[in-house]
């Protein structure tokens, strides 16, 4: 379901927040929905919130939340939104999304361990230019990661974690052994 809010306040309502161009919301029992305002009726920010929209549906909403860093869903979700780095393989889009970093952290004054953005709160908490360096940052370690694991390794990462399995085991385990 896509929700299109003319209104600000009526967007607020829905994304806890009148910033970003859309959000996406994942319920518990499997309903999902992709919130846009005015500004988020474009490919890129659909395709953006439709991408975390399939994570709720692939690994449903408890492992979604509870088990996902919300780095990787955020970088997962720039793999398809070039608002920022253009359609490009996963090791250039690294090197535009590591001087996307650099220069909104004034030359790398400023850097968020993957630690620090692993939460909701954590990744979007502080200043619209930290929150910037947490998009930035996520887009350039799933980008790294892509390269290193190779573009089939998303669909195997999603059958382990509905397995059962640590997310940072597989995310690891993955990256050492590139996907054919």
């Amino acid at each position: 379901t896509i929700i299109v809010c003319y209104d600000p306040h009526e967007y607020a309502k829905y994304c806890h927040s009148d910033e970003g161009a859309g959000c996406s919301i994942g319920t518990p029992w499997g309903a999902s929905y992709v919130v846009l305002n005015l500004d988020g009726i474009n490919t890129d920010v659909i395709a953006h919130e439709m991408c975390h929209d399939e994570l709720f549906t692939r690994l449903g909403w408890w492992k979604t939340t509870q088990q996902i860093p919300q780095w990787f869903n955020e970088g997962l979700a720039l793999m398809v939104d070039y608002r920022f780095v253009e359609n490009k393989p996963p090791a250039q889009r690294y090197l535009d999304y590591k001087d996307e970093c650099d220069y909104i952290s004034s030359g790398g004054q400023v850097t968020l361990a993957l630690t620090e953005i692993s939460s909701m709160r954590g990744f979007f908490t502080g200043p619209e230019g930290r929150v910037m360096l947490a998009y930035m940052t996520s887009g350039m370690e799933v980008s790294r990661w892509l390269a290193a694991a190779g573009q089939p390794a998303i669909p195997v990462l999603v059958k382990h974690l509905r397995e059962g399995r640590d997310f940072q085991d597989v995310y690891q385990q993955l990256e050492a052994k590139k996907q054919p």
